[in-house]
């Protein structure tokens, strides 16, 4: 074998995986479409990561977090949620419970940054970047994976952390149930005169949802779910013009708005994995699971997926046994599904529900807010998600 464990996808799910296994003695070869320098310094992408008080922890374990500039640390102390015109929000704070933040946003290139960071100078790891896979397969026996330059290499166990549109997946013809929105959702960086008092927004319109997720200062990451070519209208206007539109569509709540970054545009596919694992070969981060980002948990559940991996792994090296076995896989599997598939069905139920466009389904949402704000143990259990998930 060239390596104990190949990754294919040096996105987070894959580094955080090989960064789990530092300790370890298995020989990690890390596959990645891009180059070594564009993954020391990823560009801004738009996307601000809702961590939640389990990641911050995951990354500390890592020793990534100590590379996140503390300046681009925004906490998040509360989520309002807001049907249509009703005045009636529905609130979500951390109660009574030690912390004092529901988590923290900090933007996706500043932790790929950090995990790279690290993931980069372990001994055990050895990154095959521009290099991409022609073909792979798993099997009891172990995993082969050929490269785009005709090469072949071969490792006990393959890890697909690929992105939800995974190539891996397909090759080892596992099957997933994909949900295309027809939405795409625009985000980049605004500022504002209102204060946030760093509470994140979101809010349910016909035909759009807008979120606005607090940072730093008066200013907030825009997350405009729209049609996708309102979305691609938009994101092709001049910056005044589209500063002005996104103030009008927020009904001025922040007061006058200005875009201060680049914006970008992204399709909404959820996708869900029949199998995570099969012999010799496991799927991770939005390869087993992509979430659709209303309950902002896609990034969250890929960073444990990579974990559960990982301490499956290390379990089985601690107890001598085999850990590439099919066992280890399967608790895995199990773990992460028991885990994931609640929030994926709760994820998918409300924007079923506040997707919906027609006027008669209107009521049925500010009923269902309204319940929700007399229901305490319904707002623990959703504090809960937002806490551990």
């Amino acid at each position: 074998m060239d390596h104990d464990i190949i990754i294919i996808g040096a996105g987070p799910a894959g580094l955080s995986f090989a960064r789990a296994l530092a300790a370890t003695d298995l020989r990690i070869g890390l596959i990645e479409r891009q180059s070594a320098a564009k993954l020391a310094d990823p560009a801004y992408d738009g996307r601000e990561i809702a961590l939640t008080q389990r990641s911050i922890r995951l990354l500390r374990e890592l020793d990534a977090w100590q590379y996140l500039p503390p300046g681009e640390l925004s906490p998040l102390r509360a989520a309002k949620v807001i049907n249509g015109a009703s005045a009636l929000p529905l609130m979500f704070d951390t109660g009574q419970r030690r912390e004092g933040e529901l988590g923290v946003l900090v933007s996706n290139h500043q932790i790929r940054r950090a995990l790279f960071e690290c993931a980069s100078t372990q001994a055990n790891v050895t990154l095959l970047d521009n290099q991409s896979a022609a073909a792979v397969e798993a099997s009891a026996d172990g995993a082969k994976v050929t490269l785009a330059s005709g090469e072949t290499i071969a490792a006990r166990l393959l890890v697909g952390a690929d992105s939800r549109f995974s190539f891996v997946r397909d090759q080892l013809g596992i099957g997933a149930e994909m949900k295309r929105t027809g939405t795409a959702m625009l985000v980049c960086r605004v500022e504002h005169e209102q204060d946030h008092h760093q509470i994140a927004l979101e809010w349910f319109k016909n035909p759009e949802t807008i979120a606005m997720l607090p940072l730093n200062g008066r200013s907030s990451s825009l997350v405009l779910t729209l049609p996708i070519p309102d979305a691609q209208r938009l994101a092709a206007l001049d910056d005044a013009i589209a500063s002005e539109e996104i103030a009008r569509r927020l009904e001025h709540r922040y007061g006058a708005i200005r875009i201060v970054s680049s914006r970008h545009v992204y399709p909404l596919v959820m996708t869900w994995a029949r199998r995570f694992a099969i012999p010799g070969a496991a799927l991770i981060g939005d390869t087993a699971v992509g979430m659709h980002p209303v309950t902002a948990h896609g990034y969250n559940l890929g960073l444990a997926s990579a974990d559960r991996l990982a301490r499956e792994i290390r379990k089985a090296l601690a107890e001598k046994s085999d850990w590439s076995s099919q066992s280890v896989l399967e608790r895995y599997e199990t773990g992460h599904r028991r885990t994931s598939r609640p929030i994926y069905a709760a994820t998918n139920m409300i924007v079923g529900l506040y997707g919906d466009k027609r006027a008669t389904v209107m009521p049925l949402r500010h009923v269902g807010i309204r319940v929700a704000r007399r229901m305490p143990f319904f707002r623990s259990a959703v504090r809960q998600m937002l806490l551990r998930a």
